[in-house]
C-alpha cells in the first residue's frame, strides 16, 4: 500500500507537469526568443499557480525550478520535492497496516491500490501527449485534459469513499493525510487546465462547429462503422460451448495489449456469472450480444455481509478506452440486503452502451469517469441507482424505481462531481422515467426523487424526458440533514413532459438548483457539446446518437 499510495503522489507531479509543459510550449510558440518566458521566472510560476485553489502548494512545488529551459526539468523537480512530502507521509502508515486486517479494509485497500495504478497509466499517456502535440490540435488536447484530469481527482476521491462509515473513520483519516498533498496537486492542475483552456479560447478564437444529423462526417461514420458492426467477429463466447470461450473473461484475455482497432466479442444466448475486468490496456473491446434479456451478464456482490468496497462489487468492470456493449443485460442480484451492488462499472474514456438492461439495486450503475453516451438502455434500481462522476448522457433511456429495502426512500441519481472544475455531469435526455408496478402498489407510499448531492458540486441535469407521477413534487432530495450540496450543487430541468414534471413545488430554496434555465444555458449540455466536443468519437457503429436537442 505504501508504494501505490507513492505512485499516486508521483502520478500527481505529473499531472501538474504535463500542465506546465504545455504552457510553455505555448509561450514558445508565441515567442521564441524570450530568455525570461513562463518556464524560468517566478513570476510565471506564481501567475500559473493563480487559479489554483491550492497555492502555496503548488508555488511550493513548482519554485524548485532554477534556470529552467526544458519542460522535462518540471517533471525532475517536482518529482523530488513530492518524493520528499511522501516519504515524509509514509512514516506514519502503521495505523493503515493494523487496520488492513478485516476483509473490507483489505479489500478497500486494494482498490485504492487499482485506483492509483489507473492514474499512473493515465498520466503517463498523457505527458508522452503533451511533449509530442500539435499546437493546431491544443484545444481538443485541453478538452482531453479536462475529461482525465477530472477522472484523476475521482480515482482520489473512490479511495476514500471505501472509508466512509464511521467504523472505518480512523482508516479514513490516514488515508486522508497520506493523500493530502497528491489531492491539491491534482485538483490544482485541474484548475491550471480550465484557465488555460479559456485563456486558449479567448486568444485564438477556436471554435468548432456543432455537428447535425446531416453532416456528411456522420453519414460517412455511419457507413463505414456499420460495415465494422456487420464484419466477422474476433472472438465468440457460448456458455453451452459452441465458440470459442465459456466465460467472457477467457474472451477479454484474448485481446491483444493496446489493440488499436475495433474487437468484437460475439457473446452468444445464456446466463454468464462472472466478475469481468476490462483493463486500461484492452481498449477497442466491443461487446455484442443476442438481446439484452437473451444475454445476461450477472453478479451478486455487495458491500455488506460480502466484505467488497463498492468498486469490487460489479458484474462488469471497464477500463480500457473506446468500450461498445450493445445487446446485453448486466445485473447484479444482490438485492438491498447486501447495500451497495453494482451492476456495471465503466470508468472508460469514449464508452458507448446501447440497448442493453443493467438491474440492480443500490448503485446499479456506477458511471465512474470519462466521456460516457447510453442509448435505448433500460436501467433500473433503488437507492442513487445512477451515481459517479462521468461525463455521461442518456438518450432516449428508461429509468425505471424498483422498491428498496425497509425504510429506504430511492434516488435515481447520485452524481459525484468533488470540484466546481471537474468535467463531471450526468445529461438525462428524452427518458422514460417510470416506477416499477412493486414500487407504486406499495403502502404507504415509498418517496422517490430524481436525486441527491452525493458530492458537494453534484451536476445533473434533465431535459426533454418524462417524469411519471411518482416522484415527489419537491423533485430532488438532501444528501443528509445538513445543506451539504444544496447551494453548490447544478440540478436543472427542461422542457421536460409528465405528471411529476411539474415545477411549482421543486426545490426553489436550494440555490444550486436552477430555475428557469434559459435553452442557451441547457444547449451546451447537448452531446454534441458536452462530450463530443474535440475530433468527434460519435457516432459509433450504426448506433443511434443525436448532437442537439431532439425530437420529441
Amino acid at each position: 500500500m505504501a508504494n501505490k499510495v507513492f505512485i499516486g503522489g508521483i502520478a500527481s507531479v505529473l499531472v501538474v507537469a504535463c500542465v506546465v509543459a504545455a504552457c510553455v510550449t505555448l509561450t514558445k510558440h508565441d515567442s521564441d526568443t524570450s530568455s525570461n518566458g513562463v518556464a524560468t521566472s517566478t513570476k510565471s510560476v506564481e501567475s500559473m499557480c493563480q487559479p489554483t485553489p491550492y497555492k502555496q502548494t503548488c508555488e511550493k512545488t513548482l519554485s524548485a525550478a532554477k534556470n529552467v529551459s526544458d519542460p522535462k526539468d518540471y517533471i525532475k523537480v517536482a518529482f523530488e520535492a513530492t518524493v520528499a512530502d511522501i516519504k515524509n507521509a509514509l512514516k506514519n502508515t502503521e495505523p493503515i497496516k493494523k487496520a488492513a486486517s478485516d476483509p473490507y479494509t483489505k479489500d478497500a485497500l486494494l482498490a485504492c491500490e487499482e485506483l492509483f495504478d489507473l492514474a499512473v497509466e493515465d498520466l503517463r499517456g498523457s505527458v508522452a501527449k503533451i511533449e509530442n502535440f500539435d499546437f493546431s490540435k491544443i484545444k481538443d488536447i485541453v478538452d482531453d485534459l479536462k475529461s482525465w484530469l477530472s477522472a484523476v481527482v475521482a480515482y482520489e476521491e473512490t479511495c476514500l469513499d471505501g472509508f466512509t462509515k464511521s467504523e472505518y473513520s480512523a482508516t479514513r483519516n490516514q488515508m486522508v493525510k497520506l493523500m493530502n498533498t497528491t489531492r491539491e496537486l491534482s485538483i490544482n492542475a485541474l484548475s491550471m487546465v480550465n484557465s488555460f483552456g479559456e485563456m486558449i479560447t479567448q486568444t485564438t478564437g477556436l471554435t468548432r462547429k456543432l455537428l447535425s444529423d446531416s453532416d456528411s462526417f456522420v453519414e460517412a461514420s455511419n457507413r463505414k462503422l456499420v460495415q465494422i458492426s456487420a464484419s466477422k467477429p474476433n472472438a465468440v463466447v457460448s456458455a453451452s460451448g459452441g465458440g470459442q470461450y465459456k466465460t467472457i473473461q477467457e474472451a477479454v484475455n484474448a485481446v491483444p495489449k493496446n489493440n488499436p482497432t475495433p474487437f468484437v466479442i460475439l457473446i452468444k444466448a445464456g446466463t454468464y456469472k462472472e466478475h469481468i475486468e476490462i483493463d486500461k490496456n484492452k481498449p477497442n473491446v466491443v461487446f455484442i450480444g443476442e438481446g439484452p434479456t437473451k444475454t445476461i451478464i450477472t453478479g451478486d456482490r455487495g458491500v455488506k455481509h460480502d466484505g467488497y468496497a463498492t468498486w469490487h462489487t460489479c458484474a462488469l468492470g471497464v477500463a480500457g478506452e473506446g468500450f461498445v456493449i450493445k445487446d446485453i443485460g448486466i445485473e447484479n442480484t444482490a438485492g438491498p440486503a447486501k447495500e451497495q451492488a453494482v451492476a456495471l462499472r465503466i470508468n472508460a474514456d469514449k464508452a458507448v452502451v446501447h440497448n442493453c438492461k443493467i438491474d440492480g439495486y443500490q448503485d446499479t450503475l456506477y458511471a465512474h469517469s470519462f466521456r460516457q453516451f447510453y442509448r435505448d438502455c433500460t436501467i433500473t434500481g433503488t437507492v442513487d441507482f445512477i451515481f459517479g462522476d462521468a461525463s455521461a448522457v442518456f438518450q432516449n433511456c428508461k429509468l425505471i424505481v424498483r422498491k428498496p429495502g425497509n425504510a429506504q426512500a430511492c434516488m435515481i441519481t447520485a452524481q459525484g462531481r468533488t470540484v466546481p472544475t471537474s468535467f463531471g455531469g450526468f445529461v438525462i435526455q428524452n427518458c422514460d422515467i417510470k416506477a416499477d408496478p412493486a414500487f407504486t402498489s406499495t403502502t404507504p407510499p415509498i418517496k422517490a426523487y430524481l436525486g441527491r448531492p452525493w458530492k458537494e458540486y453534484s451536476k445533473t441535469i434533465i431535459m426533454q424526458s418524462n417524469i411519471d407521477a411518482f416522484i415527489d413534487p419537491t423533485g430532488w432530495a438532501p444528501w443528509n440533514s445538513t445543506d451539504f450540496g444544496l447551494h453548490t450543487c447544478f440540478y436543472a430541468e427542461y422542457q421536460n413532459r409528465g405528471p411529476g414534471a411539474a415545477l411549482g413545488k421543486r426545490v426553489s430554496t436550494w440555490r444550486g438548483y436552477q430555475k428557469g434555465i434559459s435553452g442557451d444555458a441547457i444547449n451546451k449540455y447537448t452531446a454534441g457539446k458536452f462530450i463530443n466536443t474535440q475530433q468527434p468519437w460519435l457516432p459509433k457503429f450504426d448506433i443511434p446518437y443525436d448532437a442537439g436537442m431532439m425530437k420529441v
